[in-house]
């Protein structure tokens, strides 16, 4: 039985107050899910974009962290599903402080599973990334490709979703993984290379500074991985599946500045940044998603295509009150 047909529609987001979750929150809230939506603890309690969207007196925002064991039980009782988002993702960081990225992804995958079992069996949708893949041995990329650990990121992403996979083959924990390929869209972070293109151009640089443009990634806009994690939570064919989401389109770094500047109407010339550069092996040089599955299983196709979807992305980031939050001259790793 689907989600829907159960009535299930307690819900907790675990990394709500990021990119990715903040827009699943306004979705789930938006299809009639009661939704609690996990912010990390911090002493401002701020609840990160949590803040800007315009469903939040809708919400229960709990702040606090997946590295704590107890806590996962304790917020976790009552609820029907659980969307696992909470993650360290930034690439660059994971070659500063692998040993966090080990805690929070392994481990807090450990202990939201973990949970999920001892409070009823609660359905978790447990959110991966293409970045498991690395640079592609054949493409488009399908959920049989091998996995490479070309950074301590994808590393913990791997054994995090054989943590996850394991809970489902070792106690029929009713799992899912959802396998996002590049997110984009508004809220994103500077760490990204969309929101740093934009928002260099839209300060008025002339010259704006990336690392390597020549990789080609499979970008998807945040509704239509939104729509793919929702529609994955509510058909059970997915049950113990690895599910791709992608738009099964790809472009290379490079062309992808050249549609945003023709958007944007701008002439600004592209300088490497070495600083902004992965290592040699731990570039991943082609992203290139094979959606076939998710198409098959729930009839998921995405609906916004590249051009539309920046055009969205700008709007968004060029409003005043939003590019103030962007520190444009610093390298935010």
């Amino acid at each position: 039985m689907t989600i829907k047909e159960n009535t299930l529609n307690r819900v907790l987001v675990t990394g709500a107050d990021g990119f990715i979750g903040s827009h699943l929150v306004e979705m789930l809230i938006s299809k009639g899910y009661q939704v609690k939506a996990l912010s990390q603890y911090n002493s401002f309690n701020n609840w990160g974009w949590l803040e800007d969207i315009s469903c939040k007196d809708k919400i229960e925002v709990i702040t606090g962290d997946i590295r704590d064991p107890h806590f996962c039980i304790e917020i976790t009782k009552d609820i029907d599903i659980i969307f696992h988002l909470a993650a360290l993702i930034a690439i660059p960081y994971s070659y500063l402080a692998p040993d966090s990225y080990l805690d929070t992804n392994i481990k807090g995958t450990l202990n939201i599973c973990q949970a999920a079992k001892e409070n009823g069996i609660i359905r978790v949708i447990h959110t991966s990334t293409s970045e498991v893949y690395g640079t592609a041995q054949y493409v488009p990329i399908d959920e049989k490709h091998p996995m490479q650990p070309q950074s301590p990121y994808s590393a913990s992403k791997i054994a995090a979703d054989a943590m996850a996979m394991s809970f489902y083959n070792a106690f029929d924990l009713p799992i899912s993984i959802a396998r996002p390929f590049n997110t984009y869209g508004p809220r994103q972070s500077a760490r990204a290379v969309i929101p740093t293109i934009i928002t260099q151009i839209a300060n008025g640089m002339k010259e704006i500074k990336l690392g390597d443009t020549s990789p080609t990634r499979d970008f998807n806009f945040v509704e239509d991985t939104c729509r793919g994690l929702l529609s994955i939570a509510e058909n059970d064919q997915t049950l113990g599946e690895t599910i791709n989401i992608g738009s099964g389109f790809e472009i290379s770094i490079f062309d992808t500045l050249e549609i945003i500047k023709d958007l944007m109407d701008s002439d600004v010339d592209f300088i490497a940044d070495h600083k902004r550069l992965r290592p040699k092996k731990s570039e991943v040089n082609r992203l290139w998603c094979d959606n076939t599955k998710i198409k098959k299983l729930i009839g998921y196709a995405p609906r916004i295509g590249i051009k539309e979807g920046l055009q969205k992305t700008i709007n968004w980031m060029t409003m005043p009150e939003n590019l103030k939050k962007y520190k444009v001259d610093i390298y935010n790793v």
